[in-house]
């Protein structure tokens, strides 16, 4: 009797672990294949710690010139709200010195709605229906971690992920990785599952420590280098704040 009495409080402490308000802070800086830095972020995401986990639900990034360019004011900002999931969050990125401005939204348990002004250009408005393995955005990093038991075991899980400028989603995968300049404790990647878009758009390779916590990304990134593109760089991440409870399951 003793024994299930023990039992019983032991499930009782665990369902009743606190919730409490918790802080992520992590600083980025995106490179060139020689090494130039092309720009800095600092992102900082508030959420909560239930149950022993991270749960995100605001996430604000600043995007800097790199060290050495004259200037230390941001040259774009993007908030993000997980509050309804945490992976596909509300999305508003601004690039003044492009006037572009993106917002994802959802109106509606199951449609996207997308507002794009294009860099001195029209303003494009959509919507679709929304999949229900859709992620969204910075998403992608809750996602992976969400899955972490399948990224550390090396299996692949399929997903769509939304292209917010072309006004649709595709299918993707995310598996397992190799890259011979890209060390991480876990590297996986997220390719297209279509035949044809596989010529098309390249791979983003990821880098997770551990403790589940994003160190490297490499790939085309959402920072616009000039009217017709945005930078593909290499991003290399650093932790300056941890929340008090555990970032995977």
């Amino acid at each position: 009797m003793t024994a299930i009495r023990g039992g019983f409080l032991l499930v009782a402490a665990s369902l009743a672990e606190p919730t409490y308000a918790a802080l992520f802070e992590f600083t980025g800086s995106a490179a060139r294949n020689d090494g130039t830095v092309l720009y800095e972020e600092q992102h900082r995401v508030e959420g909560l710690c239930e149950r022993g986990e991270f749960e995100p639900l605001e996430h604000h990034v600043i995007y800097l010139p790199s060290r050495g360019s004259g200037s230390d004011q941001p040259f774009a900002e993007k908030w993000l709200d997980y509050s309804a999931s945490a992976v596909r969050p509300t999305v508003n990125f601004r690039q003044p010195n492009f006037n572009e401005f993106l917002k994802v939204t959802y109106p509606d348990k199951d449609i996207v709605s997308l507002v794009w002004q294009q860099p001195g250009g029209d303003t494009n408005r959509s919507t679709l229906d929304m999949p229900n393995d859709l992620v969204v955005d910075a998403g992608f990093d809750n996602f992976v971690r969400r899955n972490w038991q399948k990224v550390i075991t090396g299996e692949s899980v399929k997903f769509r992920f939304l292209a917010p400028t072309r006004g649709t989603d595709y299918a993707f995968v995310l598996e397992p990785a190799q890259n011979q300049t890209l060390k991480a404790d876990y590297l996986v990647q997220i390719r297209p599952d279509s035949f044809m878009l596989k010529f098309l758009v390249d791979p983003i390779v990821l880098g997770y420590s551990i403790k589940g916590v994003l160190t490297v990304y490499s790939g085309l990134t959402n920072v616009r280098e000039n009217a017709d593109q945005n930078f593909t760089a290499t991003i290399r991440y650093n932790v300056t704040t941890y929340p008090e409870c555990e970032l995977t399951p």
